[in-house]
C-alpha cells in the first residue's frame, strides 16, 4: 500500500510564496492602473431616462436658436449623432450629450486617445478611439441614461470612416471593414486582416476598398484590385455570415471605370457614382443586374474626396438621400432609381409631417417630397457662415452641422 506523500512549508517556501504574492498584486495592480478604462470618465447630468423623447409633429412656423456648441467631427461625419432626442458633439476629448432645452445630459471624456470613430443605433453612442492597436478601442454608451453598455478591443487600420445603419455598427478604411451587432461582437471581417487565425478566408486581400455601405442583411463595398487596373468591383455581402471571418460575397459587378464610389443603399440594391466625360449614377441589386442608370453632374464631393469615401447621405421614409457636395438626389427605396435632383440643396435633409425640409442659403426649405416641389422657406439666419449644412432631428429640435459648429433650432 502506497503511503500519502506528506506536506511540508519551510520558511524558504513562505518566503517564496510571499515574493510571487507580492509580484502578481504589483503586476494586477499596474495593469489596473494603467487600464484605458482609469483614462475615461463618464458623468451623468440631467439624463432623460427611459422615457420618449418628445418629437417634433408639425413644421415649425419660425424658428430660434436653442443652443449652439463646438463640434469637431471624425472623417466621414457629416451630420451631427443624434440617439433618444440628445444631440451628440465632439470637443476637447469629450463627448458631450444635450438635450433639447440645451441641458448637460451627460458626458464621455478620454483623454489617452484621440476619437476615429463615432456612430449611433440601437439607441446608443458607438465611439472608437485611436490606441495602438490603431481605431480599435470601442464603447457603447446608452444614450438614454448616460451608462456604459458594452465595449471592445481588437486590431485595426489607423484612418478609418465610419459606416451604420439600424442594424449593425462598424468602421471602413482601405484595407479592411469591420461590422459589429448591439453587443459590440463583429459579425463581418473583410479586407487584410492581420491577425490571421486560418489562410485563405480572405478572397480579396490585396484589393483597396473604396466606399462601403450598410442596411439590414445588405453590406455593399467597392474597391480596386492591381490584377484588374482600370476597374471599380461592386460586391454585395450578407452582414451575417456563418463565420464572421469568412465573408458571404453574394454578388460582383464590375464597373468599367476607375473612381466609381457608393452614394445609396437599399435592402437589396445599392447606387453608385460613375465618373468620365459624361457620370452617371447607376442602380444594382444584391444578385449583381442593373436596375437604373441616369445622367449626373460632376460630384464636387467625390472628384476631391478620399479614399475611402463617405458619401454624405440621410434616409427618408419615402427616399434615401445624397448630397454630392451642390446639390442634392432622391433615390427611390426599391430600386435606388433617382426620382429627384434639388439643385439649391446646401447639404442632407430630414422630415417632419410629411414633409422634407432641405437646407438651403436662404434657410430651411419645406419641399413635397412626391414632386420635389417648394411649398415655403423657413428662414435661418446663419451669420457669416456659407458652407454647407447637414440637418439632424434631435426629439423635437432641429439640429444643424455648420463645420465645426453645431446649432440646434426649436419652434417659436
Amino acid at each position: 500500500m502506497t503511503k500519502a506523500p506528506i506536506l511540508r512549508s519551510t520558511p524558504a517556501d513562505w518566503k517564496a510564496t510571499g515574493i510571487i504574492v507580492v509580484v502578481c498584486a504589483i503586476a494586477v495592480g499596474g495593469a489596473a492602473i494603467t487600464a484605458n478604462i482609469n483614462q475615461a470618465h463618464l458623468s451623468q447630468a440631467a439624463v432623460p431616462g427611459d422615457k420618449d423623447a418628445p418629437a417634433l409633429a408639425d413644421v415649425p412656423e419660425a424658428l430660434h436658436e436653442s443652443f449652439s456648441l463646438p463640434n469637431e467631427p471624425v472623417p466621414g461625419q457629416y451630420r451631427a449623432v443624434s440617439a433618444h432626442g440628445l444631440t451628440i458633439t465632439h470637443a476637447d476629448h469629450t463627448l458631450t450629450a444635450t438635450n433639447p432645452d440645451g441641458s448637460e445630459a451627460w458626458t464621455y471624456e478620454r483623454t489617452d486617445a484621440d476619437l476615429c470613430s463615432l456612430s449611433t443605433a440601437w439607441g446608443k453612442i458607438v465611439a472608437s478611439y485611436k490606441t495602438g492597436v490603431g481605431c480599435g478601442d470601442t464603447v457603447a454608451i446608452n444614450a438614454a441614461t448616460g451608462e456604459y453598455d458594452s465595449t471592445r478591443s481588437a486590431v485595426n487600420s489607423e484612418e478609418v470612416v465610419p459606416v451604420s445603419s439600424n442594424d449593425r455598427v462598424g468602421t471602413v478604411s482601405t484595407d479592411r471593414i469591420d461590422l459589429w451587432r448591439s453587443d459590440l461582437v463583429r459579425t463581418v471581417e473583410y479586407g487584410d486582416v492581420e491577425a490571421k487565425q486560418e489562410p485563405d478566408k480572405q478572397p480579396h486581400e490585396d484589393c483597396t476598398i473604396s466606399s462601403a455601405l450598410t442596411r439590414t442583411e445588405n453590406l455593399a463595398l467597392t474597391e480596386s484590385c492591381p490584377d484588374k487596373p482600370g476597374t471599380t468591383w461592386l460586391r454585395f455581402q450578407d452582414t451575417t455570415p456563418d463565420d464572421s471571418r469568412e465573408p458571404d460575397i453574394a454578388a460582383d459587378v464590375d464597373i468599367a471605370t476607375d473612381g466609381a464610389r457608393l452614394i445609396a443603399v437599399g435592402q437589396k440594391a445599392a447606387a453608385i457614382y460613375r465618373p468620365g466625360p459624361h457620370s452617371t449614377i447607376e442602380s444594382y441589386d444584391n444578385k449583381g443586374e442593373k436596375l437604373d442608370s441616369t445622367s449626373a453632374e460632376p460630384s464636387p464631393d467625390i472628384d476631391a474626396g478620399a479614399s475611402p469615401f463617405a458619401p454624405a447621405t440621410a434616409d427618408l421614409p419615402h427616399h434615401m438621400t445624397w448630397f454630392d457636395g451642390s446639390r442634392l438626389y432622391l433615390f427611390k427605396p426599391s430600386d435606388l432609381a433617382v426620382d429627384h435632383v434639388v439643385d439649391d440643396a446646401i447639404g442632407t435633409p430630414i422630415a417632419v409631417a410629411k414633409h422634407m425640409l432641405v437646407p438651403t442659403q436662404a434657410g430651411i426649405a419645406v419641399m413635397d417630397w412626391s414632386t420635389g416641389k417648394t411649398l415655403r422657406t423657413i428662414p435661418v439666419d446663419r451669420g457669416s457662415y456659407h458652407g454647407p449644412v447637414y440637418l439632424t432631428l434631435a426629439g423635437d429640435t432641429i439640429v444643424e452641422t455648420r463645420g465645426d459648429q453645431v446649432v440646434g433650432l426649436s419652434a417659436d
